[in-house]
């Protein structure tokens, strides 16, 4: 059986208060959970590119992809989709955080005390320690 790969880009964007900025989301209907903003790869698009992008789309605030953190990789529905998803650590340029009225899908945006995180709901709880590494002295 063909696996179908589905590859995607996240941003970790953290401020000088050593908050990380964290969208609150999941499909309508469910509970939502924390994580930091992500989305896949359109066609076309650099990883950089889909990173930024979703981004905005998701938060309102224009980053600059910086350094890669990481790449993590995985499958859903019993090994039929492969994933990889690319974290980019960002950098804010302009923009306001924004939640878009009528989108089921988000249900929050705002800055979170990396320090606060364990006490979250997290999507991926195992991004914390990644998120932590980032904490600038």
């Amino acid at each position: 059986m063909e696996m179908s790969n589905w590859k995607g880009a996240a941003g970790v964007c953290i401020n000088e208060k050593n908050e990380v900025l964290l969208v609150l989301q999941g499909p309508p209907g469910e509970d939502k959970k924390w994580g930091v903003p992500s989305g896949g790869l359109e066609a076309g698009e650099t990883l950089q590119e889909s990173c930024e992008r979703e981004f905005l789309e998701e938060t309102g605030l224009a980053v600059r992809t910086a350094e890669k953190l990481t790449v993590k990789n995985g499958a859903y529905q019993d090994n039929a989709v492969s994933f990889e998803l690319h974290y980019f650590r960002v950098e804010l340029v302009g923009g306001e955080i924004t939640v878009l009225e009528g989108d089921e899908w988000i249900a929050a945006v705002s800055w979170q005390p990396i320090a606060n995180l364990s006490e979250l709901d997290l999507a991926y709880p195992d991004d914390i320690t990644l998120i932590e590494s980032l904490i600038k002295n």
